[in-house]
């Protein structure tokens, strides 16, 4: 934002003329930041004071920053923003800022090992700033957590909570807090949430803090619910945490300004909140397997998402895109829309083509989903190219876990790949730390308690193909039913086809001519609609996609002239 508080003596006309002007081209509608650009770099014009100088190169970078794609330029005036702010006394706001900018454009270009010394220093030399201060602190463990270094993100918080605790700011304190349950194992957070819970309850502060507070405390504790599998156990939370972000959004940021200037850091804008409610939404209705709900969230999401890039080009926006993106290509996938799953794959690459970052963090993902398409459209060998450049990609160990699963399950699907399996296998387990006797019952008891319905229903037609293998054709029906409506709920297009064939096999075996014969007719329908889903997602320019398994991702394509892969074992 063009800020018009400059601190020197007798501001000449010329610069609040010019600084008028600026101020007017950024907020019209649409803005014009071309002319706002131009009115600042004029002021350089008139050789101005140092003070002034500083700040107008932080106007420029920030400007330049959120609302063009000229980083580099970006870059140059926050640099000059910096060096300049250091060399003048009594300048904080003007300097921090520009070095918390400066590094976050930095970790934007992937130049994380300049954006670290820089926050040191400005941390250093900030302790006299409290706001500044905290606000710091929280960017270098913010950067180390990207980075997985919990260890070190934990102790600059616990620096910073305790530096909050001095300067008698028990806001920014708890959020520091809260930021330290990540260290903790799964076990070891249920007390602290408790803990924590109480002490935001009964904490008394100004309104807009209070249920800032308890935002931050309730996505935390909701991710981590969602985290250990526990999505029926969460409902209560997520309503809570929908609730307050209601409360939150009716409250104004200067209703009541806090009279501790540490208190005056926020951990994120309640626009900002807003999304991120949308997507923890989405994320739970993915999981329990509500996938028409995630689809209603995720549009909600992304329309306000829109609206907030038109006038903000912050990095978290775009990671907040990318990840309900992640989440709806999933749910396109299971609901048998593969060329509009091929497509938002196709964005989210021209995301991550935008931010060098946003791609290290998310390239293991998109190699995954691919791997997911491949495997939807038939494409094995793509499918295992997909998921071993993913698995060389990521460290992360749920992730991993998901992709060799898949990747399992290619070469099981392939039938002739039984060394590769074993060998995998072993890497799933090599010391034994999961039971190596797997129940599906068990799998289904579980699922069942917590409304995990795609689980559920997967458990269902399994155990009724097993049963209708064996022979025991009314326990295999007492299975497929229930696995058929529920699949239907979600819905699930792969576990409708499968309980739809066996369904018709099954009544057939019974000498149910009429029900046979409506289960035959069902499977040909959904037959039918991933052929011509099939046909349509082969022949788009994206499908080529799938041969992309190294280096940035492509960003042209040329046009398939037809399906390129087998349909036999989709039908």
């Amino acid at each position: 934002m063009v800020n018009s508080t400059v601190v020197f003596q007798a501001p000449e006309s010329w610069y609040l003329a010019l600084l008028g002007f600026a101020e007017h081209f950024r907020t019209s509608s649409p803005p014009k930041i071309r002319l706002c650009v131009h009115c600042l770099q004029a002021v350089f014009q008139f050789k101005p004071p140092q003070r002034v100088e500083a700040r107008t190169h932080l106007q420029l970078g920030s400007v330049l920053y959120h609302h063009t794609k000229n980083s580099e330029l970006a870059r140059s005036h926050l640099e000059k923003a910096w060096f300049i702010s250091q060399q003048i006394p009594q300048f904080e706001d003007v300097k921090f800022e520009a070095a918390s900018l400066l590094s976050e454009l930095y970790c934007q270009q992937n130049l994380v090992d300049s954006a670290k010394p820089l926050l040191r220093k400005a941390i250093q030399i900030s302790q006299q700033t409290p706001y500044w201060h905290c606000r710091l602190l929280f960017q270098l463990a913010q950067l180390h957590t990207l980075e997985k270094d919990l260890v070190s993100a934990c102790d600059l918080l616990g620096v910073g909570a305790e530096y909050a605790r001095v300067v008698g700011s028990e806001y920014t304190r708890y959020c520091n807090l809260d930021l330290l349950l990540m260290e903790r194992k799964l076990g070891e957070v249920h007390p602290l949430l408790t803990l924590c819970g109480t002490i935001v309850e009964n904490w008394q502060g100004n309104p807009i803090q209070k249920e800032s507070l308890r935002v931050f405390f309730l996505v935390l504790q909701v991710t981590h619910y969602l985290d250990a599998g526990q999505v029926k156990s969460v409902k209560p939370c997520l309503k809570q945490l929908q609730q307050c972000i209601q409360t939150i959004s009716t409250l104004h940021d200067d209703e009541i300004l806090p009279s501790n200037p540490a208190d005056l850091f926020h951990w994120l804008p309640k626009e900002h909140m807003c999304v991120l409610v949308y997507l923890v939404t989405v994320m739970h209705s993915m999981q329990a397997g509500y996938l028409e709900k995630a689809q209603k969230y995720t549009d909600k999401a992304l329309m306000q998402l829109e609206k907030l890039k038109m006038l903000d080009s912050s990095p978290i926006l775009s990671t907040f895109q990318v990840i309900l993106l992640e989440h709806i290509i999933m749910c396109r996938l299971v609901t048998g829309h593969k060329a509009t799953a091929l497509q938002e794959i196709s964005q989210v690459c021209q995301l991550c083509q935008q931010s060098p970052r946003l791609f290290t963090n998310h390239a293991a993902q998109l190699h995954t989903l691919l791997g997911l398409y491949c495997i939807s459209v038939n494409c094995m060998d793509n499918a295992e190219a997909q998921f071993t450049a993913a698995l060389r990609l990521t460290t992360h160990q749920e992730l991993w876990a998901f992709i060799v699963t898949n990747l399992a399950s290619v070469y099981i699907r392939e039938g002739n790949r039984h060394q590769e399996l074993y060998s995998l296998l072993e890497r799933i387990n090599p010391d034994h730390n999961f039971p190596v006797r797997r129940f599906l019952r068990e799998t289904l008891k579980m699922s069942n308690a917590e409304d995990l319905n795609r689980l559920t229903a997967c458990s269902l037609v399994l155990l009724g193909h097993i049963f209708y293998v064996l022979g025991n054709h009314r326990e295999s029906n007492n299975m497929v039913v229930p696995a058929m409506q529920l699949a239907s709920k979600i819905p699930d297009m792969s576990v409708q086809l499968w309980s739809s064939a066996l369904l018709k096999d099954l009544n057939k075996a019974l000498g149910n001519t009429i029900d046979a014969h409506e289960a035959a007719q069902m499977h040909q329908n959904f037959s039918q609609q991933l052929l011509q889903d099939h046909i349509a997602a082969c022949s788009l320019p994206e499908h080529n996609l799938i041969s992309w398994t190294d280096g940035p991702p492509p960003g042209q394509f040329q046009a398939q002239n037809g399906p390129t892969s087998s349909l036999a074992s989709l039908l």
